[in-house]
């Protein structure tokens, strides 16, 4: 396990969790594990939205990180792991941070609440009381049109103060706050974009890289598309990011994750497409356009 703010930079995965017959799909994770583990990523988000997190029991999650830090240390690799983590219950969070505690992870992801819709005071007191009592850094996650509330700039800078709470995952949904806030930042505070359609864009305004789903298909050219953009080499950084924008629309073109697991069911890396309810798996009209598409890229590779 790694010091998560001098890791907490260029390209994490949020993976997707397999289920098969309403289970845990062990056999499926550590394929996903083993495959992921051996690309050009630097770290996962475990539990969290793309990996459905919500519908995780609490043994579930355990194994989800058991199993996954097993196969990381299997490829004789080292990759922090974050554990995703939400609610608008304050007390029952920092339960979940002591249950976790001696979990093998390196940090935690935790949205800002949902549904309470809570004021800005409410957030800095929520969030400084979970980081005083985590044993593990934390990153904070801020996605207003999943929670409905907006976590300020100046409230992120209080916060960013705090010597346990190491970043940020933007899905803020303002190009004109996330640039403020990339200017503005202590010294060491990461940004991360979680918005896969703008990680061209943010990576050009400053951000330190991305959480990003559609990065479980072409790993590798989301990744040189960042390696590119910090050598200074925006051209190629720009040809990399057009080879894949279209992707990322088509990924969220109904609610995530079901696109993504369609697809890596469609090529093999697991072994059942299942989500569990209230998500659906993916229309016939949209596995039909994912089908078209693997059947270029894989012409393409050819």
């Amino acid at each position: 396990m790694t010091g998560l703010r001098h890791h907490l930079h260029g390209l994490w995965l949020p993976l997707v969790t397999p289920f098969r017959d309403g289970r845990l799909d062990e056999t499926s994770l550590r394929r996903l594990a083993r495959h992921y583990g051996a690309q050009a990523i630097d770290g996962f988000i475990l539990g969290a939205t793309s990996g459905e997190g919500m519908t995780l029991r609490d043994a579930e999650l355990e194994r989800l990180v058991a199993t996954v830090r097993d196969e990381i240390a299997a490829g004789r690799r080292t990759l922090p792991i974050c554990l995703g983590l939400s609610g608008a219950d304050t007390s029952r969070l920092k339960d979940r941070l002591d249950e976790t505690a001696d979990w093998p992870i390196d940090g935690y992801l935790i949205a800002s609440p949902y549904y309470v819709r809570p004021s800005q005071r409410g957030m800095l007191a929520h969030f400084e009381a979970l980081a005083d009592h985590a044993a593990w850094p934390l990153a904070l996650y801020n996605i207003p049109y999943r929670t409905s509330v907006n976590i300020t700039n100046q409230t992120l800078l209080r916060l960013a103060e705090h010597a346990n709470i190491v970043g940020l995952k933007d899905c803020g949904a303002s190009r004109e706050q996330s640039i403020a806030l990339l200017r503005d930042r202590p010294k060491g505070f990461r940004v991360l974009t979680g918005e896969d359609a703008n990680y061209h864009e943010a990576l050009s305004d400053g951000a330190d890289g991305g959480i990003l789903l559609s990065a479980h298909i072409e790993t590798a050219t989301f990744a040189a598309g960042y390696t590119e953009l910090k050598r200074g080499n925006s051209g190629a950084a720009l040809a990399h990011w057009q080879e894949v924008a279209e992707l990322t629309r088509l990924l969220f073109t109904e609610p995530s994750p079901a696109p993504a697991k369609y697809w890596l069911w469609r090529t093999g890396l697991i072994d059942s497409p299942e989500v569990r309810l209230p998500m659906v798996e993916v229309s016939s009209e949209l596995a039909a356009a994912l089908d078209r598409e693997i059947e270029r890229r894989m012409q393409v590779a050819a």
